[in-house]
């Protein structure tokens, strides 16, 4: 389905930029890695626009191009990730409109305006992650059953919400803060202060409530997953660090740089565990 120079570029970009995901691609059958591949690589390019760009328009532009590239015809591409990409599409009949979607919520990512409330919050991760989980079930699944689709929503929430609270130390030094400002503002913080790196401790509470509602996201994705099929469960694998990243959370400063992480040796065993035999409450 992918040339070598698509596969490739696919890889070392993932590799590159989301290691987690490549992590969690080692686990997925050969004859549908290619194709996650080349869909979390898609994400990672476009989730790291903001720390390549000098100003709002030039990532502007950049989703621009994948928009152009998502509407417009399905063909080959100078870009082999845009080649692959549409490859994948094509191949697994997958519409276009949540990676449309996808794109309009990243939007956000290129301003320094925090989200107003949590459901603003919610909402973001959903559109930004939950179709990478709804994806990659229904490449597994080949035109099979997938399991109930609304676990994608909540598994994306769980796992984009979680992501942002580890990285907020890093995207505060870029200026970007993912703390609602009615968490902030109960606090009496203001999105400077974090921006500053100040008031770790009244930073604290915000980041437990949101760390709760991610805790709760994944429970309820987890209560909905005996009845998954087994071939989907690589799918949802990434979701196997979820509950220990969280779990880092409680013991470090919340605006920790690096961010709390789950020791490099445990990702492959949780990761494997996940995607043969399935998570679980």
């Amino acid at each position: 389905m992918l040339d070598s120079l698509q596969l490739g570029e696919c890889d070392r970009l993932l590799q590159s930029h989301d290691p987690d995901r490549w992590l969690a691609c080692r686990f997925i059958p050969v004859r549908h890695r290619a194709a996650v591949v080349a869909l979390y690589a898609f994400n990672a390019d476009v989730a790291r626009i903001r720390s390549v760009i000098s100003e709002p328009l030039a990532g502007e532009m950049r989703l621009q191009y994948w928009r152009d590239v998502l509407n417009g015809p399905d063909q080959d591409h100078a870009n082999p990730l845009a080649s692959a990409l549409w490859a994948v599409l094509k191949r697994y009949q997958l519409p276009v409109a949540p990676l449309l979607a996808l794109l309009y919520a990243r939007v956000d990512d290129l301003y320094d305006s925090p989200p107003v409330d949590m459901t603003a919050l919610e909402l973001y991760c959903g559109e930004t992650c939950s179709v990478l989980f709804r994806y990659a079930a229904l490449i597994l699944a080949d035109g099979g059953e997938t399991g109930p689709a609304a676990l994608s929503g909540t598994a994306g929430v769980a796992y984009a919400m979680t992501g942002l609270l580890r990285a907020s130390g890093w995207l505060a030094a870029e200026g970007r803060v993912v703390i609602p400002l009615d968490l902030l503002d109960a606090q009496g913080l203001t999105a400077d202060h974090i921006r500053a790196g100040t008031h770790t401790n009244g930073a604290a509470e915000p980041i437990r409530t949101l760390s709760a509602l991610a805790s709760r996201r994944l429970v309820e994705t987890l209560e909905g997953f005996a009845g998954i099929p087994a071939p989907i469960r690589p799918a949802y694998a990434p979701l196997a660090l979820v509950r220990p990243w969280l779990k880092r959370l409680q013991d470090v400063n919340p605006l920790a740089v690096p961010p709390a992480d789950v020791p490099q040796w445990q990702k492959p065993v949780r990761l494997w565990h996940a995607a043969v035999w399935g998570l679980s409450l």
